[in-house]
């Protein structure tokens, strides 16, 4: 299964990041392959490694990543703890996309698909799971955007289960989610972690799944950046984007389990970190004029919503 995923997301990042170029009609992707040092020997390589894809300064997107990664060595001590297992080694590989576009209208977005693979101390398998999600983090709110984003999400889970949208939706409502600010992260999307073989889905039936989300990426995503992006803004629009971007900081610091594991296992700070957008406010207990966009988006935020009816 992991050689299977790992061809799938290989060929994936190619696909994501050529369209995203086109998108953008300006910068192009830097690509920088890095290598995970070795746990146990210490030497600078051999616990795997990756190869990122970084646009910035483009016409359309100020900051974006599209990232694979394909590590493995011994489970540190503290994420032992966190699954529950002792002298456990450990295969993770996956896709990660952050992108931070230019113009207030556009959303940000995120996505992610991973499979995971924990070993015994002889080297069989004793979990394996797949686990990811897309979710959107809008500045202003289109309520069209919001209907399209989710109604592509859940063609994708519609075509495996009845259930799959309603429970992975409210499952990225519940994990995207600021308790500190009792406020989402944006508008929701899809999320779900430890997808493992049940009576019903076998680990191939997950894999058809996670890779069917994966391929809708961009159709729910560009259609959306290519209505905003030719949008005129000005600089009190440009202000409340860095402003809501302090927030997405704060979730990914705080509260993000990618985040968690990379700085755990040892991995690559430059790729870990690459989801922070480049220009960010926090001012000190703002809050938008009354009856604004500004507060329409809050009151969405302190409110999930149903954006399929």
């Amino acid at each position: 299964m992991k050689e299977q995923f790992v061809a799938y997301i290989r060929s994936l990042q190619n696909t994501i990041t050529t369209a995203l170029e086109a998108v953008d009609g300006v910068a192009a992707f830097t690509e920088d392959l890095w290598d995970r040092p070795d746990a146990v020997t210490g030497q600078t390589t051999g616990g795997g490694g990756g190869r990122s894809r970084v646009i910035e300064n483009g016409a359309v997107f100020e900051k974006g990543g599209v990232n694979i990664s394909e590590v493995h060595g011994k489970l540190p001590e503290s994420m032992q703890q966190y699954f529950g297992v002792t002298n456990a080694d450990f295969f993770a590989c996956g896709l990660s996309l952050v992108l931070h576009p230019k113009n207030p209208f556009v959303p940000t977005v995120h996505a992610n698909w991973r499979y995971f693979e924990l070993y015994s101390p002889d080297g069989n398998i004793v979990e394996q799971w797949f686990g990811g999600g897309q979710d959107l983090t809008p500045y202003y709110l289109f309520e069209e955007d919001a209907k399209h984003f989710h109604t592509v999400c859940k063609e994708a889970c519609d075509s495996h289960h009845p259930d799959f949208y309603e429970q992975y939706k409210k499952r990225c409502d519940t994990y995207f989610y600021n308790a500190h600010r009792e406020e989402a992260r944006g508008i929701g999307g899809l999320f779900f972690d430890y997808l493992k073989t049940t009576e019903d889905m076998s680990m191939q039936d997950w894999y058809a799944f996670v890779t069917e989300v994966g391929n809708s990426f961009l159709k729910s995503y560009v259609p959306i950046v290519e209505k905003r992006k030719g949008l005129p803004f000005s600089e009190a629009n440009r202000n409340w984007q860095e402003i809501r971007r302090g927030r997405y900081v704060e979730f990914n610091l705080v509260h993000d389990k990618g985040t968690l594991f990379g700085l755990r296992t040892n991995g690559r700070i430059e790729s870990i970190l690459m989801s922070l957008p480049p220009v960010v406010q926090w001012r000190y207990d703002y809050h938008p004029d009354v009856g604004s966009e500004e507060e329409k988006l809050l009151e969405v935020l302190k409110h999930p919503r149903e954006w399929i009816d």
